[in-house]
C-alpha cells in the first residue's frame, strides 16, 4: 500500500477558476517526489492540500490509506510533517523551544516536554548544523536559518512523510546543496519526502520521481529522464532550456539559453 495516494485532485479558490485539476500520483515509503513548475502553477496550493490545510474541490487524498479530510490534525501530524515557505513566530521562542514543539503530536495537553523530548530536539538541531543557534530567538533568525530550524522541528516530529515547500528558496548555494543531500539521506532512512522547487537541477540530483505542473494546472509525472527534457522544460518555463551531461559531476544539468 502506498503511503500517500492522490486521486484526480482538483482545487479552486472561491470565485476563481481551478488552480490545478486531475492530478494523480502515489508516494511509497522512502520515495522522493519533487514538484516543479512556474510561479502560479499551484505547487504550494497542492502541497497545502496534501497537508490537509486546503480542501480539494474534486478528487481524494489518502494518507496511510485514510481520507485526509476525515483525519484529525493530531493523526495527520503523526504521519506527516509540513514546512511551509513562510515561517513566522509571534512569540520570542528560542530555537530549542521552537523545535521541541515538533513533539506535540505525542504530548498530551496537560504534559510538558520531557528531557527525552528536548534531547531529541537538540539532536535534530545538530543534524541540521544549527546547534550554535539553539539559545537564539527564532524571531531573530534570517530566512535561511528559519528554514533550517523548521526542518529540524519536522525531524523531531518523526513523521513517515515530510512535505517541504521550496525549502531552498531562502538559502545560499552551499546550504541549498546541504538540504538536497539531507532530503536524499532522509529517503535512504525510509522517510518519504515531497518537495517543491524552482530548480530542475535539484530534481536531477535527487534522481527519483518528478511531477511538473504547467501553467494550466495539469501535472505530468515520471522519472527525470522522462520529465526533464529540453522540450518539456522549455514549454513549461517559456524559455529555451538545454539539458547537457556534465562529465565532472556525472549527471545532467539544466541550462537556460541566454
Amino acid at each position: 500500500m502506498s503511503l500517500l495516494e492522490v486521486k484526480n485532485a482538483a482545487f479552486a479558490y472561491p470565485a476563481f477558476s481551478e488552480t490545478f485539476s486531475d492530478v494523480s500520483f502515489t508516494v511509497r515509503k522512502g520515495q522522493v517526489f519533487t514538484i516543479l513548475g512556474p510561479n502560479g502553477a499551484g505547487k504550494s496550493t497542492l502541497l497545502g492540500c496534501l497537508a490537509g490545510l486546503n480542501k480539494l474541490s474534486a478528487g481524494q487524498i489518502l494518507l496511510g490509506g485514510r481520507d485526509i479530510g476525515a483525519m484529525s490534525r493530531r493523526d495527520i501530524a503523526r504521519l506527516q510533517g509540513f514546512v511551509p515557505q513562510t515561517l513566522n513566530s509571534v512569540y520570542a521562542y528560542s530555537v530549542a523551544e521552537y523545535v521541541v514543539m515538533g513533539r506535540a503530536p505525542y504530548i498530551s495537553s496537560l504534559r510538558r516536554p520531557t528531557k527525552e523530548d528536548y534531547a531529541a530536539a537538540f539532536e535534530a538541531i545538530e543534524t541540521m548544523g544549527v546547534g550554535h543557534l539553539a539559545a537564539r530567538s527564532f524571531s531573530e533568525l534570517s530566512g535561511g536559518e528559519r528554514q533550517q530550524v523548521a526542518i529540524a522541528r519536522i525531524l523531531v516530529q518523526n513523521p513517515q512523510l515530510i512535505l517541504l515547500d521550496e525549502p531552498t528558496s531562502a538559502l545560499d548555494f552551499g546550504n541549498q546543496i546541504k538540504v538536497v543531500k539531507m532530503v536524499r539521506e532522509l529517503s535512504q532512512k525510509g522517510y518519504s519526502v515531497i518537495m517543491t522547487t524552482h530548480n530542475p537541477d535539484h530534481a536531477v540530483m535527487l534522481d527519483d520521481t518528478i511531477g511538473i505542473l504547467d501553467g494550466g494546472g495539469h501535472m505530468r509525472v515520471g522519472t527525470a529522464a522522462e520529465i526533464l527534457t529540453e522540450e518539456c522544460l522549455s514549454a513549461v518555463y517559456h524559455t529555451e532550456v538545454k539539458v547537457s551531461y556534465v562529465e565532472k559531476v556525472n549527471r545532467n544539468a539544466c541550462l537556460a539559453v541566454f
